[in-house]
């Protein structure tokens, strides 16, 4: 028996939570959801098992909405999947609109009014290594035309990613503290779109 790594399983009401703990030399205990839907835990091997059980059972909430979240997406990949099948086959689409890109600016961007920054122009290509860049200086905003291919969700992350930038140009830690005030679950959808290109 491997006792580095074991499944345990905790009840939070009537959901059963099955997550891998993961024994390594940490500081803290670790937890991450992945879109897959697997729970990994990691702990040091000091850390009493009851403890971590009680550990994940306090994230039981965010834990079982990041699982909602990425059922959806997995839904709406099958879904665009199939819709492609027909593109390809000559019969009708109902692939994205790009202009789903202007609508998810329009609610997103009035939280951001209070901060001073204008509302940007969106411009839409094709781009090999990034979901989106932002020209600060130019008021613009781009959008991989590949987002179309992905949860509505992981557009929202990508706009409201490129909006914290007109306040904080960079990727420093008041950056992602920013980013976390208008989406606490950024992480998560991040996540789900990482190694989609």
């Amino acid at each position: 028996m491997n006792t580095k790594r074991q499944e345990r399983t905790v009840c939070a009401g009537e959901k059963n939570i099955k997550y891998i703990l993961e024994r390594k030399q940490v500081k803290n205990i670790n937890l991450r959801v992945r879109p897959d839907s697997s729970i990994k835990v990691s702990a040091s091997p000091r850390v009493d098992v009851s403890q971590i059980d009680d550990f994940v059972l306090s994230k039981a909430e965010f834990i079982l909405k990041a699982l909602k979240r990425f059922e959806a997406a997995a839904e709406a990949e099958e879904k665009y999947q199939r819709e492609l099948g027909k593109a390809k086959a000559g019969q009708e689409s109902l692939l994205a609109d790009p202009a789903i890109f202007t609508e998810i600016l329009d609610e997103i961007y009035p939280a951001f009014i209070p901060y001073g920054i204008a509302r940007p122009k969106v411009r839409i290509r094709t781009m090999k290594s990034c979901w989106g860049s932002c020209l600060v200086n130019k008021g613009t905003i781009t959008l991989n035309r590949k987002l179309l291919m992905q949860p509505r969700e992981c557009i929202e992350y990508v706009v409201v990613h490129e909006l914290c930038h007109f306040i904080h140009p960079n990727h420093s830690k008041q950056f992602y503290s920013f980013m976390e005030q208008f989406m606490p679950d950024w992480k998560e959808r991040k996540a789900y779109l990482n190694g989609r290109f």
